[in-house]
């Protein structure tokens, strides 16, 4: 079993849940330490029995709840060290011995779970996503990515399933009152993924024996869920793939996703 849920997603908050039998792991905490343990009890997962919390970047948006929430439930956290150095609200919460710091590209374990974090285009320290390791299956979450890379889809690859970043669309993001230097934030090379190139990116990644995606960190102010979900199926369609091939999912900004078995 290797189960995924997202509990928020968004460029308000985000907080991923990655389940097998004997393991429970966060991926980020980008929310109220409260909205967490809520949606935890939700699913019927003990905040106390979680085996960790991976942290993908310092923004606020995934670390919000982090220091308060591993402090309440004495939780282990792995983070590598820029990122870890670049929050120190956070950082001086958590308890030294539930730090654990984990390197780019260097396979790590927790129980049950091989987990591999690499490098993304971002303007944090030192940004990441992870593959996630289960037997012999693979899934991925990869967001916050400036710009798609050679490197990124490397990792991607063989996933049979991926959270994906698809923050914005480029003529919503355009006429969105967003200040223009935050606009070419966004869209610049180390800012965030538009819906076309979600798209393309998953059209590339069912080569390789993709079967089911999560559209996350949809921004609330240039996208919509409706508009990232039919761009992604229209360059499906493009590239001759039947659009029913692949499960396609928007993660919720304020409420859990349907549970994804992978």
């Amino acid at each position: 079993m290797l189960n995924f849920c997202s509990l928020y997603s968004g460029s308000s908050g985000n907080s991923l849940l990655v389940s097998t039998e004997n393991t429970n792991i966060l991926i980020d905490a980008g929310v109220s330490s409260k909205k967490i343990e809520t949606a935890l009890n939700n699913l019927d997962v003990d905040p106390y029995k979680l085996n960790g919390i991976l942290i993908t970047h310092e923004h606020s948006d995934h670390i919000q709840g982090l220091g308060t929430f591993a402090k309440k439930f004495d939780l282990p956290v792995y983070v590598n060290q820029k990122t870890l150095d670049a929050m120190p609200k956070q950082k001086e919460k958590i308890a030294e011995k539930n730090i654990n710091i984990i390197k780019i590209e260097e396979k790590f374990e927790i129980n049950d779970l091989k987990i591999k974090p690499f490098s993304i285009p971002h303007d944090a320290a030192n940004p990441c996503g992870f593959c996630i390791f289960k037997d012999n299956k693979k899934m991925s979450i990869a967001t916050d990515i400036g710009h798609m890379t050679n490197g990124i889809l490397k990792n991607l690859e063989d996933s049979l399933f991926v959270l994906l970043e698809s923050n914005y669309d480029p003529e919503v993001l355009m006429y969105s009152k967003y200040p223009y230097p935050l606009k070419n934030r966004i869209r610049g090379p180390i800012g965030h993924l538009s819906n076309q190139d979600a798209g393309k990116t998953i059209s590339c990644l069912l080569h390789s024996g993709l079967k089911q995606a999560m559209l996350g960190h949809l921004s609330k102010e240039s996208n919509f869920p409706e508009l990232a979900y039919k761009t992604v199926v229209e360059d499906l369609i493009s590239n001759n793939y039947d659009e029913n091939s692949l499960n396609l999912y928007v993660a919720k900004r304020d409420e859990q996703s349907k549970i994804i078995n992978i």
